[in-house]
């Protein structure tokens, strides 16, 4: 299991998901550019010293990361899916795919995904914060492929 961001672009997002990467032991990719330095002291404020152990690969632009591409499945996190993330059937080779914080993600990125998942919520409400975004996907993928740390 693996996540991907695209070209995130706030710093305190990207380090609060590669500690909770580095917390369950999931690789991350970075889809740059981004819309911060990479050592922006928020981003580093944010990871703490998860940064170290955290697996992130960085890739300089979407097609070098579609030309790195292992044995995976994309599953693109979007309010535009009608497929609840807890009613989709994870696999643990699965790479969870989040878009910009501002804008998510073109319409090549989000067609070239395998799949699309939401997260259920309130009527009133558009979205939720990348980072809590991620964890509540993650941590569903995880229970349903059994793949939690030890």
């Amino acid at each position: 299991m693996r996540i991907a961001l695209f070209q995130p672009d706030i710093p305190q997002n990207c380090g609060t998901i590669l500690r909770l990467a580095a917390c369950f032991d999931v690789g991350v990719d970075i889809i740059e550019p981004c819309g911060f330095i990479f050592d922006d002291r928020r981003f580093k404020r944010a990871g703490m010293d998860y940064l170290n152990t955290a697996n992130v690969k960085r890739h300089s632009s979407w097609e070098h990361f579609i030309d790195s591409d292992e044995e995976r499945r994309l599953v693109l996190a979007t309010t535009k899916s009608s497929c609840l993330h807890h009613e989709f059937i994870f696999q643990p080779t699965d790479t969870l795919l989040m878009g910009r914080e501002s804008s998510g993600v073109p319409g090549e990125v989000s067609d070239y995904c395998d799949h699309k998942v939401k997260i259920a919520m309130s009527v009133h409400c558009r979205s939720l914060n990348v980072a809590v975004s991620t964890g509540i996907i993650l941590s569903e993928a995880l229970r349903q492929t059994n793949s939690f740390p030890a």
